[in-house]
């Protein structure tokens, strides 16, 4: 029996599939996607953001495929990529064709607007002699006439019907290698559509709400969408559509992750707003924190707390702790326990420290663990 069983989710079983060598579904980490913004015929532009969005944690990036210059550069792009290069393939099929062999690990179409049933058949022979996998992306933007005229609008009985459909176009040339989205900038249509196609179908999961909007409206909604869903166990890989820098949507993605408890990756922050008893700076002090600590990938916790209050209890909950006292001095906690205090004008470059040997002590910890069952 679960401790806290209020804090159990159960997850939807599905399908297992590989997107290059990322699994994704059945029991496989909920992966985290972002999608570049560069022109891809750019090779070098779009290789830098790639990698600044690999060290933000990304799993898998998607790089839009709109034209012959872009697929032309793609087999450098793939090749210089540390995960797996998701093709974004609208309308013309010939490009999903040239990125299927040029290392994309997976093709993002709706076989319903590639075309003919020969030319579905082609895409799918190119992701099988590839090793592609595809994900089928649903939109309630651009949902097929006939759908509209049956609902009268995008609803998510339209969604599912369409996916549906696609999943079949797929399925009639053998092909099982699929993941699938229903997205839409309405946060309920979306979480009913994925609700309803996660009943109807096995397959792999891929959250998004689509166009949710800038940094803090567009991370409010994806957190409700997105986060509802993996509360109900829908989802095996999410994607956070921002108005904002790629390695934004992967931070967010993560944090929307680490609140649930389903995913963790470096410093979870516990802080307080800040009010008038506190001992420091709080809301500036998080932010240059939180700056400063982006590089460390070690799950850990960290409370900042402005005065006596909470901090104490919430310090006994993360590894390591500072709350605010008096006369510019506050109390360091480590795992727990009131350890020493630091001075103001000390504090955010010792915690940095403490922060960066508590992760060393971590990897360390779990390097003479994986040694052991090794042997």
């Amino acid at each position: 029996m679960s401790i806290r069983p209020w804090r159990d989710i159960v997850r939807r079983q599905s399908r297992q599939i590989m997107v290059g060598n990322v699994p994704v579904g059945g029991d496989a980490p909920v992966t985290v996607q972002t999608m570049t913004n560069t022109p891809t015929s750019d090779p070098v532009a779009t290789i830098n953001q790639i990698r600044r969005c690999e060290e933000a944690g990304a799993d898998i990036i998607r790089v839009s495929c709109p034209d012959t210059d872009s697929t032309a550069a793609l087999a450098k792009i793939t090749k210089a990529a540390r995960v797996p290069i998701v093709a974004d393939i609208h309308f013309h099929y010939k490009r999903a064709l040239e990125a299927a062999d040029a290392g994309a690990a997976c093709l993002r179409i709706n076989p319903g607007n590639i075309g003919s049933s020969e030319r579905v058949a082609e895409v799918v022979r190119a992701a099988k002699a590839n090793g592609c996998a595809i994900r089928i992306g649903v939109n309630a933007g651009s949902l097929e006439k006939d759908l509209l005229e049956k609902y009268g609008e995008p609803c998510p009985e339209a969604l599912v019907e369409s996916a549906l459909d696609h999943i079949k176009l797929l399925q009639d040339h053998d092909f099982h290698e699929y993941k699938v989205a229903v997205k839409a900038s309405d946060v309920f249509l979306a979480v009913a559509a994925y609700q309803g196609l996660a009943e109807a179908t096995d397959c792999p999961l891929h959250l998004g709400i689509t166009e949710a909007g800038g940094l803090i409206g567009g991370t409010v909604k994806s957190s409700i969408g997105i986060g509802s869903l993996l509360w109900f166990g829908i989802g095996d890989t999410i994607r956070v559509s921002l108005s904002a820098e790629p390695e934004e949507e992967v931070r967010v993605g993560f944090e929307i992750l680490k609140a649930l408890g389903i995913r963790n990756r470096g410093v979870r922050v516990v802080s307080c707003p800040s009010c008038a008893r506190q001992g420091f700076d709080v809301i500036r002090t998080v932010q240059v924190l939180e700056e400063r600590l982006q590089h460390i990938r070690t799950p850990m916790s960290l409370s900042v707390l402005g005065c006596v209050v909470n901090g104490p209890g919430e310090a006994r909950e993360t590894d390591i702790g500072v709350t605010g006292g008096g006369n510019g001095k506050h109390m360091v906690y480590l795992s727990g326990l009131t350890d020493h205090t630091v001075e103001d004008a000390d504090m955010v470059e010792h915690i940095v420290k403490l922060v960066e040997a508590k992760a060393a002590e971590l990897d360390a910890a779990d390097v003479a663990k994986a040694a052991i069952a090794a042997e």
